[in-house]
Order: C-alpha cells, then sequence, then structure tokens
C-alpha cells in the first residue's frame, strides 16, 4: 500500500487527525498565489517589434527573456510575487536562426534571448517591483536611459486606486539633433531618427548623469534635455532624482504594457491620447531598483520565437486556483 494511502486508511477512524495536514496545504496553496502578478506585452506599432525583460538582483529571470512580437499580437508572461526587473522594447533587429543578430535600439548583447543582458541605451523602459500580499507594488516608465519607443502602462484586476503612467508622444519626431540616433537606412522608422539618446549618454558628463559632485538629489538637478523629456511626458522619469511625480503604488493582478499606443496616427489600443496624462500618486519610492550583474547568455533559441508560441507560457499558473478549490471541497467532504 502506498505510504500516503496507508497515512489516509490508518488515520480515517481519528476525524481531526487530518485537519492541520489538510489546512497546512491549503494555506500553503494560497500563500503561493497571492498576490501573483503578470506582465501582458502588446504591440501597437505597425512593424515588428522584440520586447526584452531583465530581472534585478535577486530575483530571478522572467520565463521570456527576448522574443519577437509582430504589430497587433500580445503576450502574456507571468511573474512571482516580489519580482523586480525592467520591460523595454527593441526596434529594427535582425537574427539569424541561432538567435544571433542585432538591433537599432535596445540591444541586450547582439541575441534574441537577453538572458540577463540589459538594455543599451537609449530605450524606454517599465520597472517595476511587485509587492509580496501584504505589500504594493511600486513602478514607473523611465527615460532616464532616453527613449526609443513610445509605451503607455495601464493596472488591471486592482486593489484600490491605481494610476496609469508612460509616454505616449513620439519624442523622436522633436529629438534635438545632438541627441539623435539615426538609421542611415532610413526605413519603416520615423524619417531615420530611431531613438533619442539622454544627455549623460550623448555628453557623460557628471551634471547630466547625476554622478560624482552630482550624485544626490541636492547637487543634481533638471536640465534642458531633462526637462524637454519632462514636458513630452510628465509621468515619467525625466532624471535620476525625478521620484515625486514618476514612482507610483498599486496593487494589481497584471500590467497591461502597449508599445506606440495613440501617437503618430496609429492604431489605439486602451483610448489614451497624448494630451491625457494621469494624476500622480505621490509615494515614497522603494530601494533604488539594481539590475542582476550581467553575464554572456548561456544559450539561444534556435529560433526567433513568435507570439502564438509564447502565449501558453501565461497558462503556467492556471491549475493554480484549481488546486485551492479542490482542497476547499475535500475539506468539506471530510467533515
Amino acid at each position: 500500500m502506498p505510504k500516503f494511502t496507508k497515512f489516509l486508511y490508518t488515520n480515517i477512524s481519528r476525524p481531526f487527525s487530518l485537519l492541520p495536514f489538510l489546512l497546512s496545504l491549503l494555506i500553503s496553496f494560497l500563500s503561493d498565489t497571492s498576490h501573483a502578478g503578470s506582465f501582458t506585452v502588446a504591440n501597437n506599432c505597425p512593424y515588428a517589434i522584440w520586447p526584452g525583460t531583465l530581472a534585478g538582483a535577486g530575483t530571478p529571470q522572467l520565463p521570456l527573456t527576448g522574443f519577437q512580437l509582430d504589430s497587433g499580437q500580445s503576450v502574456t508572461i507571468p511573474a512571482a510575487p516580489g519580482w523586480s526587473g525592467r520591460i523595454w522594447a527593441r526596434t529594427g533587429c535582425e537574427f539569424d536562426v541561432s538567435g544571433i543578430g542585432h538591433c537599432l535600439t535596445g540591444d541586450c548583447g547582439g541575441k534574441l534571448e537577453c538572458d540577463g543582458m540589459g538594455a543599451i541605451p537609449p530605450a524606454s523602459l517599465f520597472e517595476i517591483t511587485l509587492g509580496t500580499p501584504q505589500t504594493l507594488d511600486y513602478y514607473d516608465v523611465s527615460l532616464v536611459d532616453g527613449y526609443n519607443l513610445p509605451m503607455v502602462v495601464v493596472p488591471r484586476g486592482t486593489s484600490g486606486s491605481c494610476n496609469t503612467t508612460g509616454c505616449a508622444v513620439d519624442i523622436n519626431v522633436g529629438c534635438p539633433k545632438e541627441l539623435q540616433v539615426v538609421d542611415g537606412d532610413e526605413i519603416e522608422m520615423r524619417g531615420g531618427v530611431v531613438g533619442c539618446k539622454s544627455a549623460c549618454e550623448a555628453f557623460g558628463s557628471d551634471a547630466y548623469c547625476c554622478s560624482g559632485e552630482y550624485g544626490n538629489p541636492e547637487t543634481c538637478r533638471p536640465t534642458m534635455y531633462s526637462n524637454m523629456f519632462k514636458r513630452a511626458c510628465p509621468t515619467a522619469y525625466s532624471y535620476a532624482y525625478d521620484d515625486g511625480t514618476s514612482t507610483f503604488t498599486c496593487m494589481a493582478a497584471n500590467y497591461v504594457i502597449t508599445f506606440c499606443p495613440t501617437n503618430s496616427g496609429l492604431r489605439r489600443s486602451d483610448g489614451l491620447t497624448s494630451n491625457h496624462q494621469p494624476t500622480p500618486n505621490y509615494q515614497t519610492p522603494p530601494p533604488p531598483y539594481t539590475s542582476s550583474s550581467q553575464q554572456d547568455p548561456q544559450g539561444c533559441t534556435t529560433e526567433p520565437q513568435q507570439a502564438s508560441d509564447l502565449e501558453s507560457l501565461s497558462s503556467s499558473t492556471s491549475h493554480l486556483p484549481f488546486a485551492n478549490f479542490s482542497l476547499f471541497l475535500l475539506l468539506i467532504f471530510y467533515f
């Protein structure tokens, strides 16, 4: 007789002997799924993008670290409670069958799967630290590393009031010449300008990079360049100490990250327009996001993954609520 069957059989005459065991199982399942989150990445651009993800120090990489997302497609990626990291989109990518190649913006080591490599600036970034069952999520959209695509982030399945944030404006159109990243082929991209560098990336001075003697909020102040980003996108980070109007809190089940949401005649995804900005929810930010040490990937996919192949990953936790319900029924039946 199997051990577990024998355990049930020999204890069936003691009505309450299994109660602690069953309750501990139920509590375990509930705690594992409490405040688990997910990210839905949607491509509303009229061309393919290649989203990338990077986990912060101390948290595991997401199931997807880099993939192709064609126009009109979306992918949902599950994340564990407490996950911290970044999500961005690469543009103008070409990869061979082994996943080796290059992107015009947001490149992560020249590979399809970023595997612990961050985005090469400029890149528009979504940054988040998911909460635990007792704590809130902290999130922002950052242009501190420059800009490559418009993006809007909408919390879904929220508990309480939460803010939409992002940058729906196409900054590339008005990017100063000294900050421009230009695609020489001028194919598909707006007038050849594919990205807009931060002043730190363009000039490298301490004053622009908030480093050295400017490495604190008292000495590092907004510049004409960071003000340009801030005027275009009031709720996005424009420089390193732009916390007050750029960091938001929420407790949400899902964050929808839409690239090219509305501007320049592109298709709408959620109705947000470039002149509609959410009211900031001022909060004290958590400890700064720290990226994990960037190592060379230990392997890559053999073929570029398509969204239709990736959506199944979002179902990896779909059986857990059923397990909770089953345990609940078992408790009722037992009594």
